[in-house]
């Protein structure tokens, strides 16, 4: 993975933690608990008011103001849970995988991405998005994505803070997991956010063969 002086340039703390492991996807019953305790404790500590203000969200906001998007018009995926819940509305629920990216997004304040590793081909470059970039949201369609960071292989954008693609999704035949952590002022907190998302993806997952890099 390289991250493209596009990004540096303007956010110099702009890093991102990658996690790779096997899985089986698969219904977990006990999760349906952590999900409902972590819907329960976000609405009743925030208000739609108080979202902007907490301290990642901020700073990731203040980002994009920085690469020249209105965070308020283009969200990011973070701040999307987070404004959700806090007004009492609850999680999609998709699948083990995909649920427990959003409660690791929620606890590690930071956007997340989960994806099919055998779905990406070659290296990964994140760069900011530019007006040509074709890009179609998971049940968005096409979505604005210039100025904002996004991952790219050798086929083409697949993801980004705000929403990735259908091509990576996590599907039913999934046998290998990337997931992204997206900082955006420097990699101080990735060895709680590491920990977290080890013990929860174990916890609810049974993975196999975990690994993690820090790029910066």
């Amino acid at each position: 993975m390289k991250i493209d002086k596009s990004i540096k340039e303007k956010i110099d703390g702009f890093s991102v933690a990658t996690l790779e492991f096997s899985v089986k996807v698969e219904k977990n019953k006990y999760l349906d608990q952590l999900i409902d305790k972590t819907e329960n404790e976000i609405s009743n500590k925030y208000t739609i008011e108080d979202v902007i203000k907490i301290p990642n969200i901020l700073k990731a906001r203040n980002a994009y103001k920085a690469f020249g998007k209105d965070p308020s018009r283009y969200r990011l995926a973070v701040e999307s849970l987070y404004r959700r819940l806090s007004k009492g509305n609850k999680l999609y629920r998709i699948n083990n995988l995909v649920d427990l990216g959003n409660i690791l997004s929620i606890k590690s304040v930071k956007s997340i991405a989960v994806l099919d590793k055998d779905k990406i081909s070659g290296d990964i470059l994140v760069r900011l998005g530019t007006s040509s970039d074709d890009y179609e949201g998971i049940g968005r369609g096409r979505i604005n994505i210039e100025k904002i960071p996004l991952y790219e292989d050798d086929i083409g954008p697949f993801g980004s803070t705000t929403s990735d693609t259908e091509r990576t999704m996590i599907t039913k035949s999934t046998k290998n997991v990337l997931i992204l952590i997206i900082s955006f002022n420097g990699d101080t907190e990735f060895e709680q956010d590491i920990e977290t998302a080890k013990k929860l993806y174990k916890d609810y997952c049974n993975i196999k063969d975990f690994k993690v890099e820090v790029f910066k």
